[in-house]
């Protein structure tokens, strides 16, 4: 059982010190590892030994299971097609390294073509869906403004239903927008998803900034502009994230609206060359092999693979310090 002891100095009202008994005593049972501070929850004492290798086994198992394949990957890429056979597949030893995939799908090939696609694709979708994402969210944050419960809810009902394939396919084909890259950009403009989260983390904005600053002259566009957006600035960044992601990814509107092969983002290529072996549009499958030094096959498919993860490995360490504060400041408070 447990003692009781009183403290000289403390008031009866506080709670008395509980001192634990000795678990190694006769009939105490299995020994237990004794707590610094019985008062404090269990899940706030420091890790043990043990829970701290187990903690660390763990983390770095997980870090090879991902860093793994993207070796691979990258290591094939810089492989000839010797090292290929050698190795019966993806190369994991670097032997015979060569620049030759890469020199072969920049030479002014489709892949470049692509991949210039990909980012202007990017580059103007962020911007104009960050935009237009930033002015809903920030009328949408207005209880006053006009319409303001009618908008939020076609906002949410966007989230759960969805007109489908035929509709958004006979919606681009009558605005002409057919084998046009807007076709990749506009049709997917807007995420909902995103504009909620802009909109609760400006409605957590202290409304008192914004008073004094509206009684100080300043419109709707100052204050968004002047005192808004940079108080939002992590938000920002995490959407515009999430934004470049989507686009750089996407293939599937390339497949429905593109039919024009020069106009095909990187994603497509690397769709139809890597995962469906489809030869790339004007190339020649056979003239690969004709120079000395050319590789062909898996180097080719790991080199565009690798081309098409680069840009998000070296955007996203910029954006990653404002990631858990943007996703967190913008989340929905319960």
């Amino acid at each position: 059982m447990s003692t009781q002891a009183a403290v000289p100095g403390l008031d009866a009202a506080q709670a008395p010190i509980t001192l634990q008994p000795n678990p190694l005593q006769a009939g105490a049972g299995t020994p237990r590892r004794m707590r610094r501070n019985p008062n404090r929850p269990v899940y706030q004492e420091p890790p043990t030994f043990l829970g701290t290798t187990l903690r660390v086994l763990v983390l770095v198992l997980i870090t090879l299971a991902v860093l793994f394949p993207l070796w691979s990957i990258l290591v094939t890429s810089f492989s000839t097609n010797d090292s290929v056979t050698r190795s019966g597949g993806m190369v994991t030893l670097p032997r015979g390294l060569t620049l030759s995939a890469y020199k072969q799908i920049l030479a002014g090939g489709i892949v470049t073509r692509a991949a210039l696609v990909s980012v202007f694709v990017t580059v103007v979708g962020v911007a104009i869906s960050t935009t237009v994402s930033v002015l809903a969210a920030w009328g949408l944050s207005k209880p006053t403004s006009f319409g303001h419960r009618p908008l939020l809810f076609v906002f949410l009902i966007t989230m759960f239903f969805g007109a489908g394939m035929i509709p958004s396919y006979l919606l681009v084909s009558e605005l002409g927008l057919l084998d046009s890259l807007w076709s990749l950009i506009l049709p997917g403009c807007v995420s909902a998803f995103n504009v909620l989260i802009l909109r609760n983390f400006f409605m957590a904005i202290e409304p008192a900034i914004i008073e004094a600053a509206r009684i100080d002259g300043a419109g709707e566009w100052r204050i968004l502009t002047r005192i808004v957006l940079p108080l939002s600035a992590a938000v920002i960044a995490v959407v515009a994230l999430f934004y470049g992601v989507g686009y750089w990814n996407a293939f599937f509107n390339a497949m429905l609206y593109i039919n024009d092969n020069t106009k095909w983002p990187l994603q497509l290529v690397l769709r139809s060359y890597v995962l469906q072996g489809v030869s790339l549009p004007g190339a020649d499958p056979g003239q690969i092999d004709v120079r000395e030094g050319q590789v062909t096959g898996l180097p080719i498919k790991m080199a565009v693979v690798v081309l098409a993860i680069i840009p998000i490995l070296v955007v996203y360490p910029f954006v990653q310090k404002h990631f858990t504060k943007g996703v967190i400041f913008g989340a929905v408070k319960g």
